[in-house]
């Protein structure tokens, strides 16, 4: 019992401390051997460099190469000024009547495409500023319409996407980038909808009660990209070519390679199931990243300027991720957890997509990540979520579906990481602008989640 309220308690600091902005990576070390000292049950050093130290690593070792090509892809996308001739060309054909629209497409194209969703904070906010302002929607809403664009349908629904929420559960279910395509589809597109359409209602409350822009904003003099622009087509060309390549590696090219050899204990005794989907992103991110500079950079100091950035800018979001999995590794090495994780599996026993889908969304609100929840629960419960499906005749490609889905709901609680950076890009604080962005990133992904769970359960994948 001591040992249970031990976890609680680690638990709601974690949460309670992110939100007053500590640091995740001294946090999930410290409160994860908080949670050891009062268990009492486990050595306290040999769990830290063991158990602590093994779960980190690990998602280094799996995950870095997609964190260091995705961050080095979106910085050559932010130097060379493509994602503003995206996000400009978006904005310029639908006009400033519909500024919250023309933004979530800017973020949602950009996403998709493998941009960071930290670039596409810092790349579109300027631009949303300058367009809101035109059509004078109140400033209190560019957080959501940001997090709209970034944070839903693009992480972790769409067939293909390269964001991290979508490629965690490839190893585990042995499936590609492109599982249950369709389901997919279906649940960007009520996120994409649901959202658009209470942002645009909230704007005509405020045009009606005679609310504007507003004046005496933060961070309204954000820097502007200098030099020479990029045409539309040859801005666009690098974010097609990431999601066709990623496709035809993945189901075509690597999928025909004889890797038997992965077998051998040298390569970790694995197959190429676990493993071609994360290879396909790679090559993937490889040669998109070699188009942009082809395209765009004439100067290889820049070039090298720009790759040094990005190899630096992947370092913080991996460590802390990873930190947040080193947390979980901790927690779930503790004799408590196994009351935890059978009070899981008991959730919904002959469902095993309502049991993943409340352990994950979970442990993602928990944790505020939904990487970090995402990967915690599969990593202690992916084996037996994979064989339970198996044995009731569930596709895995629903289950990887599910379970990138439901991470991103309860993640986007107000302590999550991604919400704290953006209200502080675009100057605003939580009370003026967390409402409308816990209903476009956590009630109607819940919600979309929950409709497509329903739909897989009845019909299968597809």
């Amino acid at each position: 019992m001591i040992e249970i309220l031990g976890i609680l308690l680690s638990l709601v600091l974690l949460m309670c401390l992110a939100y007053r902005g500590i640091d995740v990576i001294i946090l999930a070390p410290a409160l994860a051997l908080l949670a050891v000292l009062l268990g009492g049950s486990a050595p306290v050093f040999a769990t830290y460099t063991q158990v602590f130290m093994t779960g980190l690593g690990k998602f280094v070792v799996d995950f870095f190469p997609v964190f260091l090509l995705g961050a080095i892809f979106g910085k050559l996308m932010e130097d060379s000024g493509s994602a503003k001739v995206i996000a400009h060309k978006i904005a310029g054909t639908l006009g400033k009547r519909h500024a919250v629209l023309a933004i979530v497409l800017s973020c949602g194209l950009l996403t998709y495409g493998g941009v960071s969703l930290f670039v596409v904070v810092f790349a579109v906010y300027p631009l949303a500023a300058a367009l809101f302002r035109e059509a004078d929607v109140p400033k209190r809403l560019i957080p959501a319409t940001i997090a709209l664009g970034s944070f839903t349908f693009t992480m972790t629904c769409l067939p293909g996407t390269v964001q991290i929420q979508n490629l965690i559960p490839m190893p585990y279910f042995k499936t590609t980038a492109f599982a249950a395509p369709a389901l997919g589809i279906l649940g960007g597109i009520l996120m994409f909808a649901g959202g658009t359409l209470w942002l645009n209602r909230r704007a005509r409350a405020a045009a009606r009660a005679g609310e504007g822009y507003g004046t005496g904003h933060k961070n309204e003099d954000s820097a502007e990209f200098e030099g020479p622009l990029p045409s539309f087509r040859v801005a666009l060309a690098p974010i097609v070519a990431v999601i066709v390549l990623n496709y035809l590696f993945a189901e075509h090219v690597i999928a025909r390679w004889d890797a038997s050899y992965l077998a051998e204990p040298k390569f970790g005794a694995t197959s190429l199931d676990r493993l071609r989907g994360i290879w396909a992103i790679l090559a993937a991110l490889v040669l998109s990243n070699l188009l942009v500079a082809i395209l765009n950079v004439r100067s290889f100091a820049r070039l090298n300027e720009s790759l040094r950035k990005g190899a630096v800018g992947s370092l913080l979001p991996i460590f802390n991720t990873a930190s947040v999995v080193g947390y979980g590794a901790t927690i779930a090495s503790l004799s408590a957890f196994d009351s935890v994780k059978n009070w899981v599996l008991g959730i919904a026993p002959g469902s095993p997509l309502v049991s993943e889908a409340v352990a994950v969304t979970t442990l993602a609100g928990v944790t505020g990540s939904a990487s970090g929840g995402m990967r915690i629960a599969l990593e202690a419960l992916g084996t037996t979520y994979y064989e339970r499906g198996l044995a009731v005749g569930l596709d895995p490609e629903l289950m990887h579906r599910i379970a990138s889905m439901a991470s991103g709901g309860l993640d986007t609680l107000p302590h999550n990481g991604a919400v704290i950076t953006l209200l502080l890009v675009c100057g605003l604080t939580h009370r003026q602008s967390y409402k409308d962005v816990a209903v476009v990133s956590l009630v109607i992904p819940v919600l979309a989640t929950a409709v497509v769970l329903v739909l897989g359960t009845l019909f299968g994948s597809f």
